[in-house]
Parts: C-alpha cells; structure tokens; sequence
C-alpha cells in the first residue's frame, strides 16, 4: 500500500496500479473502506426493511394450503384483491431466497418404483403376453375388441377373442378356456400383460392364483415391456387386406379366423428361425431344420464353389427368448 503510494508520487494511480498487478478498484476500497468493510459491529438494519415479526407472517401465508401452488406474483395480486398489502413481490422472493425455498413449495407426489420385468421362456407354454386391440366399427367412435393371447417362445397365438366390449370377465373366460386347451399345469405359466383395466382386475388376478399361474405386468408407459403381443397386433393391421373399419363383429370374427390360421400355421416368423408358430409350439421344429440342412448339404455336394467352399446352414431356432434380458455384468453399455 504504502509502495503504490510512493510511486503514485513520480506516476500516476494508473500506472502505479498497472505496475504492480493491483485492480484500481481494490486500491481505492483500501483508500476509502466501505462500512462493513470496518471492524466493528455491522451496520444497522435498513428502516424500510421488515421486522422479524413481518418476515415470519409473509412466509406463514406463502406456505398456506391456498398459496402453496402458486408463484408470488399470482399471491400478491390476490392479496390486493382481497385489500391486503404485505410487501412487494420481489420482497417475498428475497424471504424465500434466505430460506432456501425458491422452488417447488408444495409437497411432491413420489411415484412407486416399478421393477423392469425380465422374463425367460425356453419352450413353449411357459410364457405367455396377451393384449387387447381395437377393431374399427362401422361408424365413428364404434369400435370392437379383439384380445390376443400369444405363446413368447413359438409366437403361437394359443387364443383369442373377438367382443364388443372390453371386460375383465371375458378376459378371465378366455384365459380359462385357453389354459385347459394347452393342458397347462400349477406353476408351470408365466402370463405377462401391461396395466390395462382388464389386466389388473381381481377377478383375472384371482384365477391366475387359483390356476397357480404366475402375473407379471409391464411399467406403465413402457410399450416394449410387452412387445411380442405389440408385434402381433402390428402383423394384423398391415394385412393388404385388413380394412378401414369392419361393418359388424360378424365380419370382425370372420377376417380373424383365416388370419389367425395363417399367422399360426403358414407365417414363417423371423424371430423364431423362419419356421412357423405351430411348428415350434409342437415340437416339429427340429426335424424341419435337419431337413433344411439335408436339401442345403446336398447343394454343396454338387456346387462347393457356388457355397465359396463354406457349408450353409439353415436358420437356428433360439434356445431361449427374453423379455427384458438382462445386461451381462461384463458388457458395456450401448452407445446410442
């Protein structure tokens, strides 16, 4: 200090300043401290300001049940409209400022953690989805309800329905018919659906317990939880010859009925090796395969060359298939 005082004598502060790295502005608070810059005890608090008494009932009233959703602006104008001043607007932000509460006041709504269901089927009839779509009626805002139960492991569709409305009962009727076609046993099913009103109804529930099947349920909002029944309907709907809207639930249930004969037993599905539904529901998929490798091995006996000298094979059937397969404890994430 008292260095840039001497040279301020043969220079000026400027200079001085610049000579010795000092901001200006430091030097001339050294000059002249401002008052709270002192030692001694601070300084007292401003006339206008609001008393502790006056702080505590601004911030009593902006935490009430009435104001607790809205900004202070909205809380100032309705005060006036009632006849009550307090203080200015940005008067009740420096109170929530010092507390910390220039945020969300009101008390959050803390959503339940829904768990990622991962599910595992390795043959048929140990995993089933089921879903339910709506059909077009024959005027605006009609519409019937076609519901799908579908087999994970062959893409078999082991039931379904067509209805006028949709129906907790009707689903529990369906469910109960297509069990005891595929013979299914205590313990041995896993049906999975989303959160739909019929899928969580207690009567559904119910029987499942009583069947000794097992439920699970999809997150809700999360589409790909349950994708193989998503897919299916997709497959219907772009159909050449799926149309615009079906004039009665007679003509729904005829369209269905070839359709759901063509996707089981005609369809030669690429999740599942290019092999039908019905094939791989009963069993018949790997004698087909070991005839596709027959006709592709006595191809290669004849034009090794057109091969490239590689023998071909056939599409695999998947050992297994997932919903939600879970990531293996090595694996990196995806980079997307």
């Amino acid at each position: 200090m008292k260095i840039t005082e001497s040279l301020a004598k043969d220079v000026n502060i400027q200079q001085a300043c610049a000579a010795l790295a000092v901001p200006r502005a430091s030097f001339y608070r050294w000059q002249n401290p401002r008052e709270d810059d002192r030692e001694g005890p601070l300084r007292s608090a401003p006339p206008l300001a609001l008393s502790g008494e006056e702080e505590r009932i601004v911030l009593e009233i902006l935490h009430a049940d009435r104001f607790v959703d809205q900004a202070p602006l909205e809380i100032y104008n309705t005060l006036l409209d009632e006849g009550h001043y307090l203080c200015s607007v940005r008067t009740m932000y420096r109170i929530l400022e010092k507390h910390e509460e220039v945020r969300e006041r009101r008390n959050q709504l803390s959503h339940p953690h829904y768990q990622k269901p991962e599910l595992l089927a390795e043959a048929p009839n140990q995993l089933w989805t089921w879903d339910i779509t709506k059909l077009k009626g024959p005027a605006k805002w009609t519409y019937y309800y076609l519901y799908v139960i579908l087999d994970v492991f062959s893409r078999y569709v082991v039931g379904w329905m067509v209805a006028h409305r949709e129906l907790s009962s009707l689903a529990q009727k369906l469910i109960e018919q297509t069990c005891e076609k595929q013979n299914i046993h205590p313990g041995q099913l896993t049906i999975h659906a989303d959160r739909g009103s019929s899928m969580k109804s207690k009567p559904v529930a119910f029987l499942m317990a009583d069947m000794g099947i097992t439920k699970s349920h999809s997150r809700p909002y999360v589409s790909n939880d349950n994708p193989y029944s998503e897919s299916q309907f997709k497959t219907l709907k772009y159909r050449p010859e799926f149309p615009e809207r079906f004039g009665a639930i007679v003509d729904a249930r005829l369209f269905c009925q070839p359709f759901f004969r063509w996707y089981n037993s005609e369809h030669y599905h690429s999740g599942i090796g290019f092999l039908t539904p019905e094939d791989v529901h009963y069993g018949r998929a790997d004698q087909i395969i070991k005839e596709r490798q027959a006709v592709l091995m006595a191809a290669y006996e004849i034009h090794p060359k057109r091969f490239k000298g590689k023998m071909p094979q056939p599409a695999a059937l998947p050992p297994a298939v997932w919903i939600n397969k879970p990531a293996s404890p090595n694996s990196e994430p995806a980079l997307h």
